[in-house]
C-alpha cells in the first residue's frame, strides 16, 4: 500500500527519533552513571514514571531522582500505571529543581514535548526524551489511564536498554 502524501516525512522523523535515543542508550551505558535525574515542568507524571521505572532496573548503586521546575503533586494514575507493573510509587513525592541543585548529578534526562522544559544548571550530561505530557489527555478515566500507560511502557522500553 502506498504511503500518502506527508507519510513519508512523519516516517523519516519518527525513525531519526529513534536512532537519537538509541545513541543516547549508549553515551549512558558509557559513562556508568551514579546518579539520575529525570526532568518534567510539573514532576507529576512522566518524570515520575521514568523515576519508578528506573528505581526497578538500574542497579542499587544508581541514584534514581525526578523533579520538575513547578512541582505539583504526582498524578494518581501515575501511581496506578506503575502498580500495574510491580512498581511501588506510593511514597513518591513531587520536588522541585532546586532540592538538586547542589548534588552531584550525572545523567540529566528532559522528558517534556509541548512544554518549555526545565533547566538543570549544574554539570552533567543532558538527554532529552520528548513524551507526550499523559496528563494533558481529557476524557474518560481509561481514555486517562491510556495515555498514562503509553509513557509507562516507552520509558520501560528505553530505559531497559539503558540498565540491560
Amino acid at each position: 500500500m502506498p504511503l500518502r502524501s506527508g507519510e513519508h516525512d512523519k516516517i523519516g522523523v519518527l525513525l531519526m527519533e529513534i536512532a537519537a535515543w538509541k545513541e543516547d542508550v549508549d553515551r549512558i551505558r558509557a559513562l556508568h552513571p551514579r546518579h539520575i535525574l529525570f526532568l518534567c515542568v510539573a514532576n507529576s507524571a512522566r518524570s515520575q514514571i521514568a523515576e519508578g521505572v528506573a528505581r526497578k532496573l538500574a542497579p542499587v548503586s544508581v541514584r534514581i531522582s525526578s523533579a520538575g521546575s513547578v512541582p505539583t503533586r504526582i498524578r494518581p494514575e501515575a501511581v496506578a500505571v506503575l502498580a500495574e507493573i510491580g512498581i511501588d510509587a506510593s511514597s513518591q513525592r513531587s520536588k522541585g529543581v532546586d532540592e538538586f541543585e547542589d548534588a552531584p548529578v550525572d545523567v540529566v534526562f528532559t522528558l517534556c514535548a509541548e512544554e518549555v522544559c526545565p533547566v538543570f544548571p549544574g554539570p552533567a550530561m543532558r538527554v532529552h526524551w520528548g513524551l507526550p505530557d499523559p496528563a494533558a489527555v481529557t476524557g474518560s478515566e481509561e481514555a486517562r489511564l491510556s495515555a498514562f500507560r503509553a509513557v509507562r511502557d516507552e520509558l520501560v522500553r528505553r530505559l531497559s536498554k539503558v540498565f540491560r
